[in-house]
């Protein structure tokens, strides 16, 4: 019934694997666990073998780096049951209910795509990681993420991750981008997994920059519009009352005192989203000046 897919890249798998294994054992449920480490090359694959010592667990390593979304899509496709459970590799369930949970949600209903949600440890974590933390609770608590989706495999089959992204950042948004353009349903439940691994702000800065790379691309091409995001939207006011070499400006004077805040004990939310909108447009601003 249930085949449940993990994104891997190095990190340890096995207590996600191990929780799910027993919850769906204790319910009865017919299931298997695909877990696929992206070519990390790294030590916790030994941890991650262990995987394959369950019944109806397997680990696969990737000979070269797909990107998570093709990572998911190769998963798929090695999946042998009608429902799929993509769990990005660093969450864990909150309840310990967490598979009853979604099969009461599709049980005498007509859904094909659930999300159950994402939370954040309350504890503040080491100064640090406060950009992550603080970002993960006020704005991806409310947002709908493949990192904990229930869909039927043959919708996910027909309409999977777009390939051409291969770095981090906005798979998602695309994918329910198509997902919603033919007019299916997300529906939402209340159903979380803990985020655990909190990056440092510098690493998390530097992974926005990438995936910001990734919006300008995908905003260019087409596939992403301002329905979907809010970066975009903004761009679009901000080039229609011609004010980009503005924004640039402001941008470039305060790139590096934004920065300072970020990575500092008082990341500020809204410094983030002036930054974002600012990098957006410097990245586009080739292409709109010329």
């Amino acid at each position: 019934m249930l085949s449940i897919l993990i994104p891997v890249y190095d990190y340890n798998a096995f207590p996600l694997a191990e929780e799910l294994v027993k919850q769906c054992n204790l319910y009865g449920i017919t299931f298997e666990i695909l877990c696929q480490d992206d070519a990390s090359n790294s030590q916790e694959n030994i941890l991650n073998q262990e995987i394959n010592t369950f019944s109806n667990g397997s680990f696969f390593i990737n000979e070269n780096n797909l990107g998570r979304g093709k990572n998911i899509n190769s998963l798929a496709k090695k999946a042998k049951y009608d429902w799929l459970l993509i769990l990005d590799c660093d969450t864990f369930p909150a309840k310990d209910n967490f598979i009853q949970n979604y099969i009461t949600a599709i049980s005498n209903s007509e859904k094909k795509i659930v999300f159950g949600g994402i939370i954040y440890e309350d504890k503040k974590p080491e100064k640090e990681q406060l950009l992550r933390w603080i970002y993960g609770q006020k704005r991806e608590t409310a947002s709908t993420l493949t990192s904990n989706l229930w869909i039927k495999k043959d919708v996910f089959l027909q309409h999977p991750f777009d390939e051409s992204i291969t770095k981090y950042g906005y798979e998602d948004l695309c994918f329910f981008s198509v997902l919603k353009k033919n007019h299916f349903e997300i529906s939402q439940i209340e159903n979380p997994t803990f985020h655990l691994n909190l990056e440092t702000s510098e690493v998390f800065l530097s992974k926005t920059k990438t995936a910001l790379e990734n919006l300008v691309l995908l905003y260019n091409s087409g596939k992403i519009s301002s329905k979907e995001s809010k970066i975009i939207k903004a761009f679009e006011i901000l080039k229609k009352v011609k004010l980009i070499r503005f924004v640039l400006s402001l941008f470039k004077k305060n790139q590096v005192k934004i920065e300072r805040n970020l990575l500092s004990e008082k990341p500020s939310l809204f410094l983030f989203d002036i930054y974002k909108l600012g990098y957006f447009c410097f990245l586009n601003s080739c292409k709109v000046l010329a």
